[in-house]
């Protein structure tokens, strides 16, 4: 346990490391934004004076290093500050957009995971098939679209035109499951359209990659099926890149809702930060990238962790 303990150690300090250059960025991008949040808060008509007070009670009128120093020790205490649009406490603002974005993730993970890994294993049982070819086909033209033209098609074929899932997925904290689960039905399937390639071309090629081994060979000259070859033996010991995979694409479902989210003018975290840059308020902005980047951080922590745990060869480095 010792080896896995010190990588997993060197891996954590990365990410924090890599999470407090990303604040870095996320602050300075910010701030480097075009025009001046004051005028753009208080209007053209506003006096000098009003300007120069409203920017004191920001804190804009000091240096930026230090604006920086103060927000990331806000940060670190858990206060994520006050939206200027309206006065509301950003942490209370972000919560149900939070769930909401979550909820959406997990529907599609629940939708996108057994789908590619059973895709992957049938196509791997069947190479070079005609079934082989058409999953092929199906996996690079859904890699090959954007996921707001996806979207739009959905909506024509499934909402226009058959009436089956509504156009805009509206929902609310009196939202029940079904209705949730109604609402995101569009968006969910459009972002397991959008991941379901990777991971079903990840497990397809790392279990092909396993079957010239002798240990596959040796199963299949004691006469077990193909299809338990391929799951009691080939899978096993193909976790670790499709486990690898799976994870990135998760945290690609968490903080690549932002497009998806517009699109069916979902409630999410995603549309709240485009709304928040449309209105500039800035915290709000900064609040949501930075939980997006720690998303991300942590599940890509995640996915190195569990390639480590899944092949242990990686524990011993030549």
């Amino acid at each position: 346990m010792a080896p896995i303990a010190k990588i997993i150690g060197q891996r954590v300090a990365l990410g924090m490391l890599t999470l407090w250059i990303v604040s870095v960025i996320i602050f300075a991008g910010v701030q480097f934004l075009p025009g001046d949040i004051a005028t753009e808060m208080l209007g053209q008509s506003a006096t000098a004076e009003t300007i120069a007070a409203f920017r004191k009670s920001l804190g804009l009128d000091l240096p930026v290093h230090l604006r920086y120093a103060y927000w990331l020790a806000d940060v670190l205490r858990g206060d994520l500050g006050t939206a200027l649009s309206n006065g509301r406490d950003i942490g209370e603002l972000i919560r149900p957009r939070l769930f909401n974005t979550l909820f959406l993730a997990l529907t599609a993970a629940i939708m996108a995971v057994p789908s590619a890994l059973l895709g992957g294993l049938l196509s791997a049982l069947y190479r070079n098939t005609f079934f082989d070819r058409l999953i092929n086909v199906f996996t690079l033209s859904s890699i090959s679209l954007p996921e707001f033209f996806i979207a739009y098609i959905l909506i024509m074929v499934l909402s226009a035109k058959a009436g089956i899932f509504p156009s805009l997925a509206d929902v609310d904290s009196t939202a029940g499951l079904a209705g949730r689960l109604n609402a995101v039905a569009l968006p969910a399937l459009t972002l397991t359209l959008a991941v379901l390639a990777h991971m079903t071309r990840m497990t397809r090629t790392s279990i092909i990659n396993l079957l010239a081994n002798q240990y596959i060979e040796t199963a299949r000259l004691k006469g077990l099926p193909e299809w338990r070859v391929l799951v009691r033996h080939a899978l096993p010991n193909a976790w670790a890149p499709i486990v690898t995979v799976v994870v990135l694409n998760l945290a690609y479902l968490i903080t690549g809702v932002v497009i998806v989210e517009v699109v069916f003018v979902y409630p999410g975290l995603g549309q709240l930060i485009v709304d928040s840059v449309q209105k500039r308020d800035i915290p709000v902005v900064q609040a949501c990238s930075l939980i997006f980047a720690a998303t991300y951080v942590l599940l890509n922590l995640t996915a190195d962790v569990l390639s480590i745990v899944t092949n242990p060869r990686l524990m011993h480095p030549k």
